[in-house]
């Protein structure tokens, strides 16, 4: 349990940062299980009209420090590549 003032108030901000952290983290994950269900489904149209929507919160992502830059990146050329190859 957290004794001194700073750590009590630390703890109180990782709440609040956990909480609007996994706002972008879940809706990145939803965003990719969506697609891949597409893709699974062979609705290749639909998944090509999520990728804008994928780019933008992964963006969104490494912009606020829930992910990193790189990993954004990664992330987007996977998804633009297995869309790509499926068709």
């Amino acid at each position: 349990m957290a004794i001194t003032s700073a750590a009590k108030k630390a703890l109180r901000q990782n709440v609040r940062h956990r909480a609007k952290n996994l706002v972008y983290k879940n809706k990145i994950k939803n965003l990719f299980k969506e697609v891949r269900s597409f893709i699974l489904q062979k609705k290749i149209k639909e998944a090509e009209t999520l990728l804008p929507q994928i780019y933008k919160a992964l963006d969104k992502a490494a912009k606020v420090g829930v992910i990193k830059k790189n990993a954004a990146s990664r992330s987007k050329s996977r998804i633009a590549k297995l869309i790509a190859k499926s068709r």
